[in-house]
């Protein structure tokens, strides 16, 4: 065996970091060469224009383009030997195939390297197929699936390894599949202000979804801390690595809550060698379907006015649209439509007439069509059947009179009309209610969008091969059938049913496996983000998750109550105080509301260091101290929480319960609860 003991593998490391600083300097000198090429040819094509021939220019100019794919392709490669110098590798398998004569060592990394550009790897992608060995296997038989065919074996050995800057801080002989000692040490660590990559601690469970390529939708249900969303960028990286022929970075497209989220994992992707991919929000997406049409409330707007005041009727109108029923009654109305709302009558023009029942078969002929699509394919094909007297074709006005005859015809003349009448069609005309002048709730915006894919047709993002849609329980059914039609392509859908800001529209499991009935669907049961203590503590507010923690222990939540709200404030900057006297980075004050949250933040200005205030507008997450709401934190993490005004009259309701939740599950570290008063029901236990 090669490297037998740590002495070894420190000198082997030794000179494999000789070796990518070799080529690291190569690389920069090709990099400055490419450089300097570029410039020279720019400079002799720009001098000599007027004396170049068509196709001396164009050889010029292919040159150029030539030169700086080459560079740009050399600085890539660049890159990833940066990141392997900072980190060369985290992992090794010896495996003994049955049909070689002696085992293989295979050194795993974030990226492969080979010295001279040769094909003997000293280190291999954590993406290869080899390198599924070291996640999904313990000591003992193992295969891996290669691209000409399974291969089976035994491993040997396996080792993990922590190199920082070049150097091996620890190596750990392991027979299991993550040792839980590297687990341990990872989960320790502070928050950063970036989500990290987590190549060397992915687990069998997130490797099997990372890894799968068979399904077109994949559902992740994934609690608190289970890592979901970092699978799934992972499972993307690893994509793009697998099909790089069919499938680039900007094929792929993140359906994401909001920019701060979208700023919070943005590293990721570039971590591990891709290219940053392009995200989107729903909003985003519904205003420019609806542009020109109507103006909209919010998603942020909703949860924040559910938050402040509870309006009956509005929870009725937002439930009653939230669920699979809405888009059955819905398609309902459309068939009604089909079959109604044409109401054929004959056309006199020229001297010609057109008797209704052709009106009928023409406007029939065509069904499948969206509505308006339909009425001028069938005035098309009246106009092109039908002759005057004299066997001439109808004249352009003629024609243009058929036309407007014929969109008279249908019973109404916008998406708008159409949207109301569907409410008073079903008896419910109480349920359509505008949020203000020409403004529509937003529970109405995706069924709006939804008629008018069936009136004037669908939008489809035919540049998107690849959708990752995350939040999965915020979206609704409605929702999610306007997106099908928008991206019919591959999908991976994740959330956590147990987090939603909005209880009366979250979407259940079952139901969004009823809106993709051929999609396959795990759970991730494992939390790896809070300490076994906070986790128990939250799970006393969710007691139906069946999440499970990793056994980290840190100190029990603290439940501090107050005397009065002068005593309140002073513990919330005193325990800010204590945050910047210890080793953590980040510390997360989140409220119920953003006017909470502003109150807080206006309150602590006196505390001496940077505080950020995180709401609808941000874009960027930072460290240190953030003040936000439980909206705004979904996805992130910190080192440690404070949850203020935890108190009865805060958090009363479901809605306050699934907040209060989604504010415990952010603290890795440590959690504070401050209130005055009387405490919330749900902290009496």
């Amino acid at each position: 065996m090669i490297n037998a003991i740590e002495a070894a593998e420190r000198k082997y490391l030794e000179e494999v970091m000789k070796k990518l600083h070799q080529a690291s300097k190569e690389l920069e000198e090709k990099l400055t060469s490419s450089y300097r090429e570029i410039i020279d040819a720019k400079k002799y094509l720009w001098v000599n224009l007027a004396e170049l021939d068509p196709a001396e220019r164009a050889a010029n100019r292919m040159d150029i383009s030539m030169s700086i794919d080459s560079g740009e392709q050399a600085a890539a490669r660049h890159r990833k030997i940066r990141k392997l110098i900072e980190s060369a590798y985290f992992g090794r398998v010896d495996f003994h195939g049955k049909d070689h004569d002696r085992a293989e060592t295979f050194y795993i990394g974030v990226h492969s390297f080979s010295e001279d550009g040769s094909r003997n790897l000293l280190i291999y992608d954590w993406r290869s197929p080899v390198a599924s060995l070291f996640y999904d296997f313990n000591a003992g038989p193992a295969y891996y699936d290669a691209p000409m065919g399974r291969v089976e074996g035994d491993i040997r050995t396996k080792r993990q390894y922590k190199i920082r800057d070049g150097l091996m801080d620890y190596m750990i002989e392991s027979s299991m599949n993550i040792h839980d000692d590297v687990l341990q040490k990872e989960l320790s660590s502070t928050s950063d202000e970036k989500m990290k990559n987590i190549v060397a601690t992915i687990q069998k469970e997130q490797n099997a979804i990372i890894r799968n390529e068979t399904s077109n939708e994949l559902i992740i249900q994934g609690g608190a801390g289970s890592g979901k969303t970092s699978v799934a960028l992972h499972r993307v990286a690893y994509l793009l690595y697998r099909h790089k022929d069919t499938l680039k970075s900007r094929n792929v497209l993140i359906l994401s809550p909001n920019k701060v989220f979208s700023d919070y994992i943005s590293n990721v992707l570039p971590e591990l060698g891709e290219e940053k991919i392009m995200e989107v929000n729903a909003e985003e997406l519904g205003a420019k379907e609806l542009a020109g049409i109507c103006g909209f409330q919010t998603f942020h707007e909703q949860v924040r006015e559910l938050a402040e005041v509870e309006d009956p009727d509005n929870i009725e109108r937002i439930r009653f649209k939230a669920g699979v029923d809405f888009v059955e009654a819905m398609d309902s109305y459309m068939k009604h439509v089909d079959g109604h709302y044409f109401v054929p009558e004959d056309i006199r023009v020229d001297g010609i007439c057109i008797p209704k029942d052709d009106v009928l078969r023409a406007y029939r002929a065509s069904i499948r069509l969206p509505v308006k699509q339909r009425l001028e394919k069938a005035a098309l094909s009246l106009i092109g059947s039908f002759r005057t007297d004299d066997g001439e074709r109808l004249t352009p006005a003629s024609s243009r009179t058929i036309k407007a005859v014929i969109r008279k015809m249908f019973k109404f003349q916008n998406v708008m009309g159409l949207y109301k009448d569907f409410y008073t069609h079903i008896g419910k005309p109480r349920l359509f209610k505008l949020h203000r002048k020409n403004t529509l709730e937003y529970a109405d915006v995706y069924p709006l969008i939804y008629l008018k894919m069936f009136y004037l047709g669908p939008s489809v993002y035919e540049s998107v091969k690849h959708l990752l849609i995350d939040e999965m329980q915020d979206y609704t059914p409605i929702q999610y059938a306007v997106i099908s039609k928008w991206f019919p392509c591959k999908k991976t859908i994740l959330g956590d049913s147990s987090q939603s800001v909005n209880p009366y529209s979250s979407t259940s499991l079952q139901e969004i496996k009823r809106m993709f009935p051929e999609a396959e669907t795990i759970e991730l049961l494992k939390s790896y983000r809070s300490t076994l203590e906070i986790m128990n503590f939250a799970k006393a507010l969710n007691p139906g998750s069946r999440l499970v923690p990793v056994e980290r222990h840190g100190e029990q939540p603290q439940l501090i109550e107050c005397t009065d709200v002068q005593e309140e404030w002073n513990q919330i900057r005193e325990l800010c105080l204590e945050f910047f006297q210890s080793d953590h980075h980040s510390l997360g004050i989140v409220c119920k509301t953003r006017k909470q949250a502003e109150t807080v933040y206006q309150a602590i200005q006196d505390v001496q260091a940077p505080v950020c205030l995180l709401d609808f507008h941000s874009e960027q997450f930072h460290e240190g101290i953030t003040v936000t709401f439980s909206h705004m934190a979904k996805g992130l993490e910190f080192d440690r929480v404070i949850i203020p005004f935890a108190n009865a009259d805060n958090y009363s309701t479901d809605l306050d319960k699934s907040l209060l939740y989604i504010a415990c599950t952010r603290a890795m570290h440590s959690l504070y609860l401050t209130w005055t008063g009387e405490r919330a029901a749900f902290l009496r236990k």
